[in-house]
């Protein structure tokens, strides 16, 4: 099999190649060392991080739905000081950046985090989840909202030189508006998408099947959508997009290359087969030496309309 480059870039930070661990469904990494060689992978994103650790909302937290699942787990995790302390140590073994997930309730803890883990060199990028509600607002999402979008991202950028990923919810009408924004602010990439608002409600007690009633769904089910939205992106920035959503195999995460995305984002997939995203890189190196691709970066934004 001929050599053939996988590598991807995230504004100064290159990855051997374009598959990355999802944020929320690897944990901090320890547990899928066990299925997985980390080593052979592009990148792991962290589960997100807090200023203070976080218990997250009581069970039923997560629900599996006929193709995907939902998850309404409130950003349980242990706190940046605690992540630093006992969690870095396991990942220093591997040859594999990471990058911090970092969730907030106002734009002072982004940064407040970021400064903190910006300390620590093994924490290669950060990718900052807006996806989270604005306690200031009443509650809204700060990823609905542009220009907290904006200043988020130009807040953060101002404390750190590495790679500022700004992960992009779905919920809005037009996601090419956000994706701009962040990248007018500092912003060297965007991770797209987040999960969708989903509920199900179990017809024999007609209670929520989840106890927070509503949660994030991902999985097959929402892989058109992310798609979709990928491209709408691609033709609006050029800045990297990580993209996510569904991704069960090498043809799917193909499509997310050929639709505008630099490196993918394998996440739920994780849970159903924790060795799958090692079989990938194996795949995709194989297919590329096959059809002839002999550096992956020409497969983005190739798509012919």
């Amino acid at each position: 099999m001929s050599k053939v480059d996988l590598s991807v870039k995230i504004g100064s930070l290159t990855l051997r190649n374009p598959i990355m661990l999802a944020s929320g469904t690897v944990g901090y990494g320890n547990e899928m060392a066990e299925f997985t060689d980390l080593n052979k992978l592009g990148a792991i994103v962290t589960k997100s991080l807090s200023l203070k650790p976080r218990k997250g909302n009581p069970p039923q937290r997560i629900v599996e739905t006929p193709a995907g699942m939902l998850n309404a787990i409130g950003l349980a995790n242990v706190g940046v000081e605690v992540f630093l302390k006992e969690k870095i140590p396991f990942l220093k073994q591997f040859d594999v950046p990471i990058i911090c997930n970092i969730a907030a309730s106002t734009i002072d803890e982004y940064v407040e985090c970021t400064r903190i883990l910006d300390t620590e060199e093994t924490i290669k990028a950060f990718e900052i989840n807006v996806s989270c509600p604005n306690v200031k607002e009443g509650g809204l999402s700060f990823g609905n909202d542009l220009n907290s979008v904006a200043k988020i991202t130009e807040k953060v950028r101002a404390v750190t030189v590495k790679p500022i990923i700004i992960k992009l919810s779905p919920n809005v009408s037009y996601i090419a508006e956000f994706a701009k924004a962040a990248k007018e602010n500092g912003a060297d990439a965007v991770s797209a998408i987040n999960t969708l608002v989903g509920a199900a409600f179990n017809i024999f007690t007609r209670k929520p099947k989840i106890n927070n009633v509503t949660g994030g769904l991902s999985g097959p089910a929402i892989k058109p959508i992310a798609i979709c939205k990928l491209f709408e992106k691609s033709k609006k920035i050029k800045n990297t997009i990580n993209g996510l959503g569904g991704i069960n195999e090498l043809e799917e995460l193909n499509g997310f290359k050929v639709g505008g995305s630099s490196a993918v984002q394998i996440g739920t997939l994780n849970f159903i087969d924790p060795s799958a995203p090692g079989k990938i890189v194996t795949q995709l190196e194989e297919y590329c030496s096959k059809n002839g691709i002999e550096k992956i970066s020409s497969l983005i934004a190739s798509y012919q309309l």
